[in-house]
């Protein structure tokens, strides 16, 4: 089979690496519209279950990209001077261009053409039995079909800017602090000895008050870096721009299809579907995709049944990560009903903000609640039963206003 794979993002080179390995006769080339190590951003994280995965799918990329990660085990919360720390699950991190250097030569090494600094017309796609649309949440072939692939877009309330610094994190670190126009807050993790990913967000309102609409990048650096003088020990923040992107502030989008692939068209990765950064999950999902494309392109026996099982497969598996991504995002957005808790109380319910019960009950008995049930296994089986009962409930009456 000729394989043509628009994007060569973490969806698309891991894609070519497994048909490579079920077929070495697959004729697979990988086109990226940036040069060669240009790639935007710093660090992404995943967590202990994609690494095993990615060792059953290639063991050989998946020691190498292992190798080159970092790996913590404790989160911790700074609020307003006050520090929470708790042990939790196994995380990683690894820097963007390492991911991308380590699934690209592997990719080669396979025997599939990766070719940079190449620009796809979505008009003039490339010739192939099957094209793979893995450009991003951008995607050029997809909005060329936007009417068939039933396209939308919904733009979250708060505002986020993508940053990195020469600080290394020990752990995966909340910041959370005050200004006179409201909180503004931080995610940071490490991705190697050389620095961290941090993500800041805010409300529109403390975007707006703090003058960052206003700011240049620079200007709006030295704010942040002032915000978070104790989190960041001194260390600079470095904007996008910095790696050849725009540092602008920017609102989630998130991006929803339809359906996923149009004859032999198919989605991959953020081209098909998005979620809230909060969760961390977005290199995770993309990566699951391409597992799940090569396997139905195995298993079934025609390309118009392989595709169709792939979207029926990764539908199903994405529902409950897209609730929590969803409630992750309100969370954060209702920040004000949860941070005037006790530091420990507050860390708790960030750790729950997945949750669809949690909006629908006062935080501090929805807390005393959650720790009964981690002693109870009858409150455990009912927290289970009734979250995804009222997360439906909603979403239905919501589905039915609009």
């Amino acid at each position: 089979m000729k394989v043509a794979c628009v994007g060569g993002g973490p969806a698309g080179l891991y894609l070519s690496i497994l048909l490579k390995r079920q077929d070495p006769s697959h004729d697979i080339t990988v086109y990226e519209r940036s040069p060669e190590g240009s790639t935007y951003g710093w660090g992404v994280t995943y967590w202990r279950g994609l690494l095993d995965r990615l060792h059953a799918h290639d063991p050989e990329s998946a020691r190498a990209v292992e190798e080159h990660s970092v790996r913590w085990r404790d989160g911790v919360a700074y609020v307003d001077g006050r520090t929470v720390r708790h042990r939790g699950d196994e995380g990683f991190g690894i820097g963007r261009h390492r991911l991308l250097e380590i699934l690209a030569a592997r990719a080669r090494s396979l025997g599939v053409r990766v070719e940079f600094d190449h620009e796809t017309a979505a008009e003039d796609p490339p010739r192939a039995d099957l094209v793979v649309a893995a450009d991003g949440v951008g995607s050029a072939l997809r909005t060329r079909h936007a009417g068939h692939f039933g396209t939308e877009v919904r733009a979250g309330r708060n505002h986020y800017v993508w940053l990195g610094t020469t600080k290394v994190f020990d752990a995966f670190t909340f910041a959370f602090t005050e200004t006179e126009h409201g909180w503004i807050w931080a995610y940071g993790y490490g991705f190697g000895p050389e620095g961290s990913t941090c993500v800041v967000e805010c409300a529109p309102e403390t975007w707006t008050g703090l003058g960052l609409d206003r700011a240049d990048e620079a200007e709006g650096l030295t704010v942040l870096e002032k915000l978070f003088a104790d989190v960041l020990d001194g260390h600079p923040l470095t904007g996008r721009s910095a790696a050849g992107a725009s540092g602008s502030w920017l609102t989630f989008r998130t991006l929803t299809n339809h359906t996923w692939h149009r004859g032999n068209l198919v989605l991959l990765g953020d081209a098909a579907h998005t979620t809230h950064y909060s969760i961390g999950a977005g290199t995770t999902l993309a990566l699951e995709d391409a597992m799940a494309l090569s396997a139905a392109l195995r298993d079934r026996a025609t390309l118009p049944d392989a595709l169709a099982h792939y979207e029926r497969e990764r539908r199903e598996a994405l529902l409950a990560v897209q609730s929590a991504a969803r409630h992750s995002a309100q969370w954060y957005e209702n920040l004000p009903r949860y941070i005037r808790l006790p530091p420990e109380h507050m860390f708790a319910l960030l750790g729950q903000r997945h949750s669809p019960l949690l909006p629908y009950f006062p935080p501090r008995l929805y807390h005393r609640l959650d720790r009964a049930a981690g002693r109870l296994e009858a409150l455990r089986r009912l927290k289970r039963w009734l979250g995804p009962r009222v997360a439906r409930t909603v979403q239905a009456r919501k589905t039915h206003r609009v």
